[in-house]
């Protein structure tokens, strides 16, 4: 199984959610999806200040595989972006829920960070995927 730690938030889409401060999460994607799109080629993060609803693609990985959207698991506004990532992209496949960050968000709502999965509902989740 890969690698879900139990202090972040995560979606159906297989992204993860750190709580900083203030209202900002950083968001990547999970462990289990870096290792679903093998080696990443491409990342192409959201920019600075843009406004993302719930939903929203907000950036793309590309790996030798396939191409896929990182979406906005709550709307708010982009505050950083992983400016790394645009020479080595790699980091996401290395360390998915460090280095590997995609972008931080000041959240609209905080209140919509409950509705996402914890850990162990996103290992059940990841899990029933595979079968």
């Amino acid at each position: 199984m890969s690698e879900v730690p139990s202090d972040l938030k995560y979606t159906r889409a297989h992204e993860w959610l750190r709580l900083e401060d203030d209202s900002v999460v950083t968001i990547g994607i999970t462990d289990h999806a870096q290792a679903q799109l093998g080696d990443l080629v491409f990342v192409e993060v959201p920019e600075t200040g843009s406004s993302l609803g719930a939903g929203d693609a907000a950036a793309v990985v590309e790996s030798v595989k396939a191409a896929s959207d990182v979406y906005a698991p709550v709307a708010g506004e982009v505050v950083g972006a992983n400016e790394q990532l645009d020479e080595s992209p790699e980091l996401v496949n290395n360390d998915p829920f460090g280095e590997g960050w995609i972008y931080k968000l000041r959240v609209e709502n905080p209140d919509a960070l409950d509705e996402l999965m914890s850990a162990a509902d996103y290992e059940a989740f990841a899990e029933s995927e595979e079968d």
